[in-house]
């Protein structure tokens, strides 16, 4: 049944799979709250479900989520908390019924309901005969071509289904591959009754999904401006007030450590997003349309979302094997640190065969402090090369190498890799399904085809030039950021604090000065946003990470430095800018 209410306050307790255990418990003791939700799955996770699938075949979901209901089940249920989360990962019914388990032991009795539908690894060969190629987003190679068999095949789901199973009666919804806003959305639309064509208000909740999904990113966590929150430790997982017209307030449970600020909140809306026009199953939210207010302390007004009609096709994330990798990571110290560099890697290369001897073959040095340290990374088919017959020859030069070399990390056990595949289906041919406590089985409705669009925003006028003298100095001083992946992309959002200081940053940083400081972005397509009811450009950089966050060869594969080592870099900014140095207004 529609439960008809003012405000509807649902509460983020995970972020990820491996988030802080006890976050569900402090949700539901710390505050009133509606709605608990959690987010257990990113694209790398559906490859580790898949691995311990192939260990147990009841496997494929996020175990911890059953030790936080084991805190929090009976009280919910005693409150009416409902609880939505996407932690059932490649297997939602075998979590659903492990639920019920559960509950029974402790003497409860909840309706679990679970969505069906995202999984279409059976019926690949089907779609792939009837034209569908599965082409991969990047490279546009369709996936019969690539040699590969897929171990997971999840189209990305909206939020209809939770909405419909909530509608039904549900107090547990649990999901497997829906989007990660789908989680506040179909609360949302279930509370306020909400059409499938309610545009602006799903853009709203999807704004405010995207905002607390990854758990305390929203309130503190990964912040630029850390050193600005007085208790930063252990932040409170953060809470958005649904309004009626899809607007809402970003908040936490008082009392509680981090902030929610319109920076904290600005930086996660620039997390690992591409252009403005943001897709989600259910509805495209322009994010250039989004604007932020402080209420008071720890409450955030966002609102002015607008939403186009969503888009006729769905994401589809598949995972492949890969084959198998190994790294030896050793360090340089003392004086003549690049000339250690160049006799290390001849070494290296003289020992190993080089790059025509592998698969993948990534030999690098990265600066740090105190020298330099030197990484091997290599990926190949066969696990023997890259297991020890590389372990022997590496270790082989270890009295015959610069001078210093020591190693810090190597092993003759290679490990296994999975490789990312990102394509698209039509929505038309994903049929999802909830299934209730008594194995009812209700369609999910599709949002309707409509050619409706939001006016494209015209770009914010040219602020006046900041004149005067410039102050070299790091980027960060004037700037956040926030990074993170997007398949084999990497994301770079950079806001700014006031108008002057965006003005100067977006007339300031273009694709060819970001190439500039970013020397490995230097030959990749590179494509630029703004958003300036944000204050920020969004940097998508297109290859940076290569087939994935699995099989980068990179150090920070998920990109997470990328924005931090950007803020670190020096500008000349205009002093007038620079705090400590600004001008009385």
């Amino acid at each position: 049944m529609t439960q008809r209410r003012e405000t509807l306050r649902i509460a983020n307790c995970s972020g990820f799979y491996g988030d802080r255990l006890s976050a569900a418990r402090e949700m539901v003791e710390g505050g009133p709250i509606d709605v608990l939700t959690g987010d257990y799955l990113a694209e790398l996770t559906m490859l580790l479900l898949w691995k311990a699938r192939q260990r147990d075949p009841e496997a494929g979901y996020a175990l911890s989520f059953l030790a936080q209901m084991g805190d929090v089940l009976g009280t919910c249920l005693d409150r009416g908390i409902k609880i939505v989360v996407n932690a059932g990962g490649l297997n939602p019914a075998g979590l659903a019924g492990k639920l019920r388990e559960l509950a029974a032991l402790a003497g409860l009795n909840p309706s679990v309901a679970h969505l069906e539908g995202d999984d279409l690894l059976d019926r690949l060969p089907q779609l792939q005969g009837e034209g569908h190629p599965f082409a991969h987003l990047s490279s546009g190679l369709p996936l019969a071509d690539a040699g590969v068999r897929p171990l997971t095949a999840n189209a990305y789901l909206g939020a209809w289904g939770i909405t419909e199973a909530l509608r039904a009666g549900a107090d547990v919804v649990i999901c497997g591959r829906v989007t990660d806003a789908s989680l506040v959305v179909g609360p949302a639309a279930w509370a306020f009754d909400w059409a499938t064509d309610d545009w602006d208000r799903l853009a709203g909740a999807v704004t405010a999904g995207h905002i607390i999904e990854c758990g305390a990113q929203a309130t503190g966590g990964n912040y630029s401006f850390f050193t600005e929150i007085e208790r930063p430790v252990r932040p409170g997982f953060p809470i958005a007030e649904l309004r009626p017209d899809g607007s809402s307030v970003i908040t936490k449970h008082e009392g509680t450590a981090g902030a929610v600020t319109v920076d904290t909140v600005t930086a996660q809306l620039l997390y690992e997003i591409d252009r403005p026009a943001y897709l989600n199953p259910d509805v495209v939210t322009r994010f250039d349309t989004v604007t932020l207010q402080q209420q008071g302390p720890d409450r955030v007004l966002v609102s002015g979302a607008r939403g186009e009609p969503a888009p006729d096709t769905l994401k589809v994330c598949l995972n492949h094997h890969g084959g198998y990798r190994n790294s030896a990571t050793f360090v340089l110290s003392g004086p003549d640190i690049e000339a250690k560099a160049r006799f290390a890697e001849a070494s290296l290369l003289d020992a190993t065969g080089g790059p025509a001897g592998f698969g993948t073959y990534d030999l690098r040095t990265e600066p740090t402090a105190t020298g330099a340290r030197l990484t091997l990374t290599v990926k190949d088919p066969d696990k023997d090369k890259v297991g020890r017959a590389l372990f022997g020859a590496v270790v082989g030069t270890g009295l015959s190498t610069a001078p210093g070399l020591h190693m810090e990390h190597f092993s003759p056990r290679p490990t296994e890799y999975g490789v990312h595949w990102p394509a698209l289906v039509p929505a038309a041919l994903v049929h999802p399904e909830v299934v209730l406590q008594d194995g009812t089985r209700i369609p999910v409705p599709r949002p309707p085809a409509t050619s409706v669009r939001v006016p494209a925003q015209p770009p914010a006028p040219p602020g006046r030039p900041a004149e005067g003298p410039t102050v070299r100095a790091p980027l960060g001083l004037l700037v956040g950021a926030r990074s993170g992946d997007k398949g084999g992309d990497a994301n770079v959002g950079l806001w700014a604090r006031d108008d002057a200081a965006y003005g100067w940053l977006r007339d300031w940083l273009d694709v060819e000065r970001l190439r500039a400081l970013l020397p490995e972005a230097a030959k990749l397509p590179v494509s630029r946003y703004e958003l300036p009811n944000l204050r920020a450009l969004n940097f998508v950089l297109h290859g940076l990470l290569g087939e994935g966050v699995a099989a980068s060869t990179r150090p920070d594969p998920q990109a997470k430095g990328l924005g931090e080592y950007l803020r670190g870099l020096e500008a000349d900014i205009p002093a007038v800018l620079v705090p400590g140095q600004r001008r009385e207004a």
